[in-house]
C-alpha cells in the first residue's frame, strides 16, 4: 500500500511539473510573439518612412522599385494585392496603398499595356513577346514620362489587369515569355508549333512532321486554329507554304 501511495504521489508530482512547464512555455511563447510583433511594427514604420522619403526615387528607378517590393514581401505586405483588393478603401489597406506609393505608377503602366496590346492585336493575334512589349512601352512613355520601366514592372502591372477578365496573362512558350491579351487558352499542339517557330519565325508542315512526327490532319487542325485566331500568317508564295508567327518577328535570328 505504501508503494502504491508513493506511486500515486509521484504521478501527481509529475503532472503538476508538466503543468508548470507548459505554463512557463506558454508564457515564453507569448513574450516572444509580442517581441516579434513589436519588431514587425518597427519594420513597417521604417518601411513607410522609407517610402515617403524615397518615393520619387522608387518611381524613377526600376531596380530600386523591385527591391522595395521585395522588402514589402518580407513582412507579408503586397502593395499590388492591396490595390486589387475590393477592401482597398478600408483604413488599414488604404493606409498601405497610400504610403507605399505604388498605385499611380502601376495603374498608369497597366493602362499603357492595354493600349499597346489592343493596338497590335490585329498584327499578332493578341500574343506579344514580353521584350517587344517593353520596347513598345518605352517608345510610348518617352513622349511624356522620364520613368524607366523593367520587365518586372510589366509583370506586376499585368497582375493588376488580371481581375478585368480580359485574358491579360504572361505565359511561357519555349524560351520566350509572352503576354496574352485575349481570353483564350492555347492547347498543347498550338504551343508546340509556336515553340518550333521561335528560331526561324515560321514553320512549314514538312518541318512540323520532321520535328514533331505529326500526321497531316493533326497539323492542319492546329495550323487552321492559329490562322483563324490571327496568331500566325501564311505565305502561300513560298514553296512549301510558310506559316509565320508575327509575335516572333523581332526574335528571328539574323
Amino acid at each position: 500500500m505504501r508503494r502504491r501511495v508513493g506511486g500515486v504521489s509521484q504521478i501527481y508530482r509529475l503532472q503538476e511539473a508538466e503543468r508548470q512547464y507548459n505554463k512557463v512555455g506558454n508564457t515564453f511563447a507569448e513574450r516572444n510573439m509580442e517581441q516579434m510583433k513589436a519588431q514587425l511594427q518597427v519594420f513597417k514604420s521604417n518601411l513607410v518612412e522609407f517610402s515617403r522619403k524615397y518615393r520619387k526615387d522608387i518611381s524613377k528607378d526600376p531596380v530600386l522599385r523591385q527591391r522595395f517590393q521585395i522588402m514589402c514581401s518580407t513582412i507579408g505586405v503586397d502593395p499590388l494585392a492591396l490595390l486589387m483588393s475590393k477592401e482597398l478603401k478600408t483604413a488599414n489597406k488604404g493606409f498601405w496603398a497610400e504610403f507605399l506609393g505604388v498605385g499611380d505608377f502601376y495603374y498608369e503602366l497597366g493602362i499603357q499595356i492595354i493600349d499597346v496590346c489592343l493596338s497590335t492585336r490585329g498584327r499578332n493575334g493578341g500574343l506579344v513577346e514580353l521584350g517587344e512589349l517593353k520596347c513598345q512601352l518605352i517608345k510610348m512613355r518617352s513622349e511624356g514620362s522620364a520613368q524607366e520601366i523593367s520587365e518586372d514592372d510589366i509583370t506586376r502591372s499585368i497582375k493588376i489587369l488580371k481581375p478585368l477578365g480580359n485574358g491579360f496573362e504572361i505565359i511561357q512558350i519555349g524560351d520566350h515569355k509572352m503576354v496574352r491579351s485575349v481570353p483564350r487558352e492555347l492547347n498543347k499542339d498550338q504551343t508546340d508549333i509556336l515553340t518550333l517557330a521561335q528560331k526561324r519565325g515560321y514553320v512549314t508542315k514538312d518541318l512540323i512532321t520532321a520535328e514533331l512526327g505529326w500526321e497531316n490532319e493533326r497539323i492542319k487542325d492546329a495550323i487552321d486554329t492559329l490562322l483563324i485566331d490571327g496568331l500566325c500568317w501564311v505565305d502561300e508564295q513560298a514553296n512549301p507554304p510558310e506559316y509565320w508567327v508575327p509575335s516572333f518577328f523581332k526574335g528571328v535570328d539574323d
